[in-house]
């Protein structure tokens, strides 16, 4: 498979503040691909970013436990020649920002805590072209098992009205249903229990629906500005009028489902697509049908700060997806977790410019 001509070739000199990054903390990330991949192979994405072309770079990451800031560097400018990431259609790139929310939450029902967290039910089955039936809506990735055949799933308005009540599928529960929408949207959450344990749950899959985001619900509405639409902007609404919540979020159809994940290490985020855990400020989700996973990014944003207050530019290792994730110069940067780094990730919505770091062995190809 050849390079695609979204990749344009380009030297380390032309990555506006890659000598200032401090490569240490993408090294850090790549080399956890690199302990997966030990078991089993990322997929090569459309472009042509062939998997097997990191074997090199892998090896010598497992070698090399903790290298300084100029070893880091220097190891991506010897494994990797930067390619600029073209957009479709000549757009910019854009960048926004997803985190892991932290949540106070009841292992019980209480008057307090009444909001659920569903684990996967016994009747959601995958569907593809082999399983599925004449008539069902070709972007469906789920159905629900019925005795004529696969069928359309409970949508977000008809599960969070009782559709699924009394099988036992509760995880958890919350005191408020905007937290747990964006539990969802996030796909992943730590737990505070009320008995003080730390819980971490993940996404196990979804109704299968379209997801309709409520900023775009809120700015056709006219609600909301679009250019002012964040998450932050987006709560406050809620907050003001608590009494539409539920005509705006079922207005997203789609609705996630959790499985419980341990919490090995609380200065990373979950496991992700990548099955690797998140670092935070270095794991970026992009679209996994084009790239390849475990291909480091260096990612020029200038107009955002919020991550330190300075341009944002920084290599970044691809380490998850997402549905709203489609584009060759379309990434989600992972701020971390709880609400510090809520307050930054709700924020982000940035033109970027992408620089997909390809193997030295596939340079050329483009």
């Amino acid at each position: 498979m050849s390079l695609s001509s979204h990749l344009v070739e380009k030297s380390f000199g032309d990555l506006p503040g890659w000598n200032d990054d401090d490569h240490v903390g993408a090294f850090e990330a790549f080399r956890r691909s690199a302990f997966h991949v030990l078991k089993k192979p990322y997929r090569t994405g459309a472009l042509g970013i062939d998997f097997d072309a990191f074997a090199p770079a892998y090896a010598e990451a497992l070698a090399v436990a903790a290298p300084d800031r100029p070893q880091a560097r220097r190891f991506f400018e010897h494994h990797f020649t930067p390619m600029q990431v073209r957009a479709e259609n000549g757009a910019a790139g854009l960048v926004t920002g997803f985190y892991e929310p932290e949540v106070e939450a009841s292992p019980v029902r209480t008057p307090h805590f009444s909001v659920p967290l569903l684990s996967r039910p016994a009747d959601l089955i995958d569907i593809d072209d082999t399983n599925r039936p004449a008539g069902l809506d070709p972007y469906l990735a789920f159905a629900r098992a019925t005795p004529a055949g696969p069928a359309e799933y409970p949508d977000r308005g008809a599960i969070e009205r009782g559709a699924l009540s009394g099988k036992g599928l509760e995880i958890a529960w919350l005191a408020d249903k905007v937290d747990a929408f964006f539990i969802h949207v996030q796909g992943a959450a730590r737990l505070v229990m009320t008995d003080g344990q730390l819980r971490r749950i993940t996404y196990a899959a979804k109704s299968g629906q379209r997801f309709t985001g409520p900023g775009k619900v809120l700015s056709e509405i006219g609600e909301i500005p679009l250019d002012e639409v964040t998450m932050q902007s987006i709560r406050a609404w809620f907050k003001a009028h608590p009494d539409r919540v539920d005509d705006i979020l079922w207005r997203n159809r789609s609705y996630i489902f959790f499985r419980e994940a341990d919490v090995e290490d609380v200065a990373l985020g979950p496991i992700a697509a990548a099955k690797v855990p998140l670092t935070p400020g270095r794991s970026i989700a992009v679209d996994r049908l084009l790239h390849t996973f475990g291909t480091p990014f260096h990612i020029d944003a200038p107009s955002l700060t919020a991550f330190d207050g300075k341009p944002f530019r920084r290599l970044m290792i691809a380490q998850d997806t997402g549905s709203a994730i489609t584009g060759p110069a379309r990434g989600d940067l992972f701020a971390g977790s709880g609400d510090t780094a809520g307050e930054i990730a709700g924020v982000v919505r940035n033109a970027a410019d992408f620089y997909a770091l390809v193997p030295r062995s596939l340079a050329g190809g483009a």
